[in-house]
């Protein structure tokens, strides 16, 4: 399986999408995949409209954040290695495994399905001529 590369911009993210699973969900979902939209993550943000994907990336940190967020790890498969809820103010220990972290509001993680073992899917969007 190659390396998975998106570019920065705004698709989907398929919950249980193993043919084995349920999809337990369909999110929005923001992609930050270039050095300067994964600095800035949430930073500054007052709430999320379905979630974040921050990729590459093995951990992330709140500093500067204003909400609570929940912090799903993948692995390179895209199966959830990881969640946790993280206040603002708090370094997140970067996970060995961990090649992508989805970021979502406190919460969400859990109503949506995300949960260690669940596989997800990212359908990005059209493309920005």
């Amino acid at each position: 399986m190659g390396r998975r590369r998106w570019r920065d911009g705004r698709g989907r993210l398929v919950v249980g999408a193993d043919s084995a699973d349920t999809v337990a969900a369909v999110v929005p979902l923001e992609i930050a995949a270039s050095y300067r939209a994964r600095t800035k993550g949430l930073l500054g943000r007052d709430a999320v409209d379905g979630a974040m994907l921050l990729s590459p990336a093995s951990g992330v940190h709140t500093f500067g954040m204003r909400i609570p967020i929940d912090v799903a790890y993948l692995n390179r498969r895209l199966t959830v290695i990881a969640v946790r809820t993280m206040r603002p103010g708090r370094m997140g220990l970067p996970r060995l495994r961990a090649r992508h972290v989805l970021e979502a509001g406190a919460g969400t993680m859990a109503g949506g399905g995300v949960e260690v073992g669940v596989r997800v899917t990212v359908e990005p969007g059209p493309r920005r001529a």
